[in-house]
């Protein structure tokens, strides 16, 4: 199926409410039985058909009752204000899985396995990340405010580096792992205290991750 030609990428920093290890990205079942959290982008290269996509952001606010699998999931976007109305509608349909093949990003499968989709929100985004460092600091104001810094090891020692590789996968082939902390009060709400942070460069297109 032939789709409108667009590629997306850009600093990715997400924090879920599963333990450090994040059993998802492993084939596993979650940490407490469901699963619910956010992602945040800054688009640095982007473009949807004729519509320049470089500069703008964009959050994913995600939850399930259980396994993502499973299904029965709500999600809602927040799209930063300052972008413009052609810019509006293509992240909208891209972190909604349209114009994707399927199966074929993340963003897809979030979307399949939802029943509720909320209203797409247009609020400030501020947003900061490094990622070699796993520092980041996301603050939509009345909506979500989320930092994240390096794993401290309970024994001391400072702080603790892990990456998480998967060659072929559908949300990034390459993340530094660290600890993540949520409040949000937005349709799907959030409050999390160091639990999962993963920063990663994501690089998608209508067939999945580019190369």
């Amino acid at each position: 199926m032939a789709h409108v030609d667009w590629y997306i990428e850009g600093r990715s920093f997400g924090n879920c409410n599963c333990n450090y290890g994040c059993p998802c990205q492993f084939e596993d079942l979650p940490t407490h039985g469901n699963c619910t959290g956010f992602e945040v982008i800054h688009i640095y290269n982007g473009h949807f058909g004729e519509t320049d996509l470089t500069g703008t952001r964009a959050a994913l606010l995600y939850a399930w009752p259980g396994p993502i699998f499973e299904g029965k999931g709500a999600l809602q976007a927040i799209i930063d204000d300052r972008a413009t109305d052609a810019q509006r509608k293509a992240l909208s349909t891209v972190l909604l899985g349209g114009e994707t093949d399927e199966e074929a990003t993340h963003w897809w499968v979030f979307r399949a396995m939802c029943d509720t989709v909320h209203e797409t929100l247009f609020q400030r985004i501020g947003y900061e990340a490094d990622i070699e460092n796993r520092t980041a600091k996301v603050d939509i104001p009345g909506l979500l405010h989320a930092t994240g810094r390096p794993i401290q090891a309970p024994h001391g020692g400072g702080a603790h580096r892990v990456q998480i590789g998967i060659p072929g996968g559908i949300e990034f082939t390459l993340a530094e792992i660290g600890s993540g902390s949520s409040k949000s009060t937005a349709a799907i709400p959030l409050d999390l205290d160091d639990t999962y942070g993963q920063w990663a460069v994501i690089r998608h297109g209508p067939h999945g991750i580019a190369a």
